[in-house]
């Protein structure tokens, strides 16, 4: 059995929103066993929209929408997928009450407009919106020629909270019950960094090759990542499929695989701190405040991350950090003897166990033959003592690139010290 997903609107077409429901669908389809071989975007036009929804038939057996529907003009999905297999809309008594009832609760106009919605095509199952106004629906449409035989099309508005509580409400137990999933897929991505894609994707080449479970490449801002899938009868099964391909893969890469799943180098460096006890400060020129940034987002953070200073002009490097003029004057902002003075002064003023200290030409002006842009210099200072190394990441992709680049490399060489302060293995 295959599955296909539509995605409507013609905002996703032109850019001005990112596809994320596409991408959260066909994991849900995957957890399910259900594979889907085909992603589509049309826009909010009824004579295109027909057209996809009656190619889709011919080839799937379950289409999945998202968008589409509510009271606006441009809110085409359940007229135009009735059109397209000449059926007439009905209307739903029940769907109009919730509608006027939620409406009504919110303190709205209840306008006439919104009826609409309570229209479905002939035969069509409610799929409800626990959440919203815009209900969706599961409709199977009359058998004809060129449709595969129990075709169904099951479709949600586009805002993904919405969309997410239908899913779990009522559509995943009924793809459950109506018996098409073909066994369970389990799934782990594991995280690298420090090795490039091809270099990594030629060190497992042979594991790349099995059917399985199988294994993905996938390229990111410095990080690499593989994806490792397994098809079972459940889900302990294909866990047990997985286990041992991702030790394999932990014992060939080493220290390169620092996560799996949502791990990121911020989440597993806090991690480190809390099982020492320790806490970390940061100082940040050319990242202007990412570093602390990426810590911030993990949740708990305040257990090991007490701050920082964003040390950008020079002055505030003298006048928060210690950097001394005559340092700057005879080794420039970007050097080794300021990196180090800059995480030197940052664990000398907040108390912090550890500090990391950033400063570099992120471009796109600003380089020279001798300190180019994509130049970087990473300090550590600890209990240990401090060292700093530069890095060179290039000019070629610009400054949001070496920004991130230097924020994970800076994350990274702290996980790295870390591990061998305690001889832990990665």
């Amino acid at each position: 059995m295959t599955a296909e997903i539509l995605c409507i609107g013609t905002e996703l077409l032109l850019g001005n929103i990112t596809n994320g429901n596409a991408r959260w669908l066909a994991e849900q389809l995957a957890a399910l066993g259900i594979a889907h071989q085909r992603q589509s975007v049309v826009g909010d036009n009824r004579r295109r929209l027909m057209a996809a929804v009656q190619e889709a038939a011919g080839r799937c057996r379950v289409l999945i929408t998202t968008g589409g529907l509510g009271p606006t003009p441009d809110d085409l999905t359940t007229e135009a997928i009735a059109a397209a297999f000449d059926t007439p809309l009905v209307e739903h008594p029940e769907i109009w009450s919730a509608i006027q009832a939620r409406i009504g609760a919110r303190g709205r106009f209840c306008s006439p407009s919104n009826r609409k919605q309570a229209f479905l095509p002939e035969g069509a199952a409610v799929l409800p919106n626990p959440t919203g106004t815009a209900p969706g629906m599961i409709w199977t449409p009359p058998a004809a020629p060129g449709i595969q035989p129990g075709f169904t099309v099951l479709t949600f508005p586009g805002v993904p909270s919405e969309m997410e509580a239908m899913w779990f409400g009522t559509a995943e137990p009924w793809l459950r019950s109506a018996g098409l999933a073909e066994g369970v897929f389990a799934s782990r991505m594991l995280r690298f960094w420090g090795v490039s894609e091809s270099a990594l994707a030629e060190q497992m080449a042979d594991l790349l090759a099995l059917e399985n479970p199988t294994v993905a490449p996938y390229a990111g801002a410095g990080e690499v990542k593989l994806r490792l899938t397994a098809r079972a009868g459940s889900v302990a099964e294909a866990q047990i499929l997985l286990a041992p391909l991702e030790a394999q893969i932990r014992a060939r890469s080493g220290r390169a695989c620092f996560g799996v799943d949502d791990d990121s180098l911020a989440s597993v460096v806090l991690e480190q701190l809390r099982r020492r006890g320790e806490t970390l400060a940061v100082a940040e020129s050319c990242t202007g405040g990412g570093l602390g940034a990426a810590l911030a987002a993990v949740p708990g953070a305040s257990d090991g991350f007490v701050g920082g200073v964003i040390a950008y002009a020079n002055s505030i490097k003298q006048a928060l950090l210690g950097v001394t003029q005559a340092l700057l004057e005879s080794h420039g902002a970007v050097s080794d003897p300021v990196a180090i003075s800059m995480a030197e002064g940052a664990r000398r003023a907040t108390g912090a166990t550890w500090a990391i200290a950033v400063t570099g030409i992120a471009g796109p002006g600003g380089g020279c033959t001798e300190k180019p842009v994509g130049l970087v210099h990473i300090a550590i200072a600890g209990p240990d003592g401090c060292s700093s190394e530069a890095v060179r990441f290039g000019a070629t992709r610009g400054r949001v690139w070496i920004q991130r680049l230097t924020t994970g490399e800076a994350l990274n060489r702290l996980r790295l010290r870390l591990a061998d302060c305690s001889g832990a293995q990665l």
